[in-house]
């Protein structure tokens, strides 16, 4: 498979986002505004409650089995290390490059959180259809490729609504606390010694017992926010889905074309296609509100393609390395690869949804998305090209 065949089928996927983002854009823009800031926010509920879980049900149940869970076991481990490479990496630049309190949390998403449905779902399989592709045969290779990008897709939707989610959710709740303390306390306001030392003794004075039951009240809180996060509709189809597809008198129930509830398959199907036109849109009309608006320093973006196509990848060659070394691995390249890859990919477009939820970063998020997006149009190919060197070595 040549180089130049490969960077065709990794930059079309890439190309195809972008110039559906601009017909967003076009449409958020005054002279149409189809996608106004309102219609944007509704939108991506629709997405979050009904598109993503129908597309991550129908594409788990459909080709996943329980033997594929079992025999996959490390593709779980190793999207979680993706997340705790970039997450590191992208907490010590927030340490370091020092963004504005609403950034911080968008900037560790941005370097942690991969597209790791949607693009794989469109490369792996068009690479197996290549001519000299080194995976084997073709229809062979495309039903294992969408077997494991829906796999992947799933995973990811998990890490994605619990990690990420929280990251988005507490950079909002960073602004409100600001916006709270500006209101009730101005900066300029001049605080005595005297009343601070009177605030800490009557902190002080608070009881044992009152500590005890404020902490178990907090305990309760965080259980409450976790399970909330983990029972989201992405994640209930995350779960619905596997069950499905590891069960196989429901699999057959609702999946082919003789099943008795294939109507269930075709609708979960139908809204599950939205998925991907609908983010895509809201991206290119957040987009163009970002160009006019945001403010962003050019060391952040520099910093998340960094992390995200330089430093990431290599360390996911290492990790694949080892892996394959202990045999961890399945037998198969072609799942290697998709590994490999994973720790290559752009930022999750579901983070854009995220920052529409909460309004935060909205302009910020669009300006990133853009330059990273950009940006993996080589950085994939060459980054793919290398991987199937390896494994094929």
């Amino acid at each position: 498979m040549g180089f130049w065949s490969l960077f065709e089928v990794a930059s079309m996927p890439i190309l195809e986002v972008l110039l559906v983002s601009v017909i967003g854009a076009i449409m958020a823009t005054n002279y149409f505004n189809v996608l106004s800031g309102d219609a944007r926010k509704s939108l991506n509920k629709i997405v979050f409650v009904a598109f993503t879980p129908s597309l991550i049900f129908a594409s788990l149940a459909k080709t996943v089995n329980l033997e594929d869970i079992i025999s996959w076991w490390f593709m779980p481990l190793n999207i979680g290390m993706t997340f705790i490479v970039g997450g590191t990496l992208g907490w010590i630049a927030a340490k370091l490059i020092k963004p504005k309190p609403h950034l911080e949390g968008l900037l560790i998403a941005m370097c942690s959180t991969g597209n790791l449905g949607n693009i794989l779902l469109i490369i792996v399989p068009a690479i197996c259809t290549e001519a000299g592709s080194p995976f084997g045969e073709h229809s062979i290779c495309k039903s294992k490729g969408f077997a494991y990008s829906s796999f992947s897709l799933a995973l990811g939707s998990f890490y994605i609504w619990t990690y990420t989610f929280q990251l988005i959710k507490n950079s909002s709740l960073s602004v409100e606390s600001q916006e709270y303390i500006d209101l009730v306390v101005p900066l300029s306001y001049p605080t005595s010694d005297k009343k601070q030392i009177q605030l800490t003794i009557h902190e002080g004075s608070v009881s044992s017992d009152d500590k005890k039951e404020e902490s178990s009240c907090k305990l309760a809180e965080i259980l409450h926010k976790f399970l909330e996060e983990l029972l989201s509709p992405p994640n209930i189809g995350s779960i619905l889905g596997m069950i499905f597809g590891a069960t196989p008198w429901l699999k057959k129930l609702v999946m082919g074309v003789d099943s008795p509830l294939r109507v269930i398959q075709d609708s979960v199907t139908l809204l599950g296609d939205g998925t991907l036109p609908c983010i895509t849109l809201i991206l290119g009309g957040n987009l163009i509100q970002g160009l006019k608006r945001a403010s962003i320093r050019p060391n952040i973006i520099i910093t998340i393609i960094c992390i995200r196509y330089v430093i990431s990848p290599i360390v996911g060659i290492f990790v694949i390395k080892a892996a394959d070394s202990l045999q961890l691995l399945p037998a198969d390249p072609l799942f290697s690869f998709l590994l490999l890859i994973q720790y290559t990919l752009p930022p999750a477009m579901n983070i854009s949804t995220m920052t529409q939820l909460f309004s935060v970063g909205q302009e910020e998020c669009s300006v990133l998305m853009m330059w990273t997006y950009l940006v993996a149009t080589f950085a994939l190919t060459g980054w793919a090209t290398v991987f199937m060197w390896i494994l094929t070595s």
